[in-house]
């Protein structure tokens, strides 16, 4: 089946890109790069009447809405795809003013949703921050002899966003002392045992988790006692 033979999409005006070299009926201009057909015949742009509209291709669906919002006059422009026997949109031509608004009202909403992640951004930080510094507070309630520091340290790493780790957790959002007590005894774990180096030499996870037991129980119990009691 052939272009020629297969019906274009109705409803409003039309603009084909040729599959094969075309000419123009009227001016003898070619070959064509876009075409009207009127009667059958191939019509170029200019004598056609749209040779002042310009090609927006598609792919930014908000810039097309608004540029035919925007142009008083417009068509859609398509090309035959053989195999799938149809034709299918490849954009819009409209007036070159009607784009340029079209364009500056994009620009405006793309600065207002950076303004407003910039918002959001810095709102996230203030909850994360706060909420590092309670569970903190919480290391600091049931483990009183933990440095400060280190009580800092292992908040920010268990409750960053989108890590997935226990300070994420329904739990530890809701401060409960097994979320807590768990983020204490993997960061004992890793800093304060050869637990990772047993890794690397292929002691399997378990096997190393029992071997090191004793020592963060050690670590554990002693930042349990008051503060004074050390």
């Amino acid at each position: 089946m052939t272009a020629s033979a297969t019906p274009l999409p109705s409803g409003g005006l039309v603009v084909v890109q040729p599959s094969r070299r075309k000419h123009c009926a009227g001016c003898r201009r070619g070959p064509l790069s876009l075409l009207v057909l009127e009667d059958g015949a191939p019509r170029c742009l200019d004598c056609a009447d749209l040779g002042h509209l310009v090609l927006l291709p598609r792919g930014d669906t908000a810039l097309t809405r608004r540029a035919r919002e925007e142009s008083v006059l417009w068509a859609v422009v398509v090309r035959f795809n053989r195999r799938r026997s149809r034709y299918e949109r490849q954009g819009l031509l409209v007036e070159e003013p009607a784009l340029t608004r079209a364009e500056a009202r994009c620009l405006a909403d793309a600065e207002a949703r950076r303004r407003r992640r910039a918002r959001d951004a810095r709102r996230r930080a203030a909850e994360d921050e706060r909420f590092a510094a309670a569970f903190a507070s919480e290391i600091g309630r049931l483990f009183p002899a933990c440095p400060a520091e280190r009580a800092r340290a292992i908040a920010a790493h268990a409750s960053a966003r989108g890590s997935g780790r226990v300070g994420r957790s329904a739990a530890g959002r809701a401060l409960t002392e097994s979320a807590v007590t768990s983020a204490v005894v993997a960061a004992v774990r890793h800093v304060d045992t050869p637990y990772d180096q047993l890794l690397m030499n292929g002691v399997p996870r378990y096997e190393a988790r029992r071997r090191i037991a004793p020592a963060v129980a050690g670590v554990l119990r002693g930042w349990a006692r008051a503060a004074d009691a050390g």
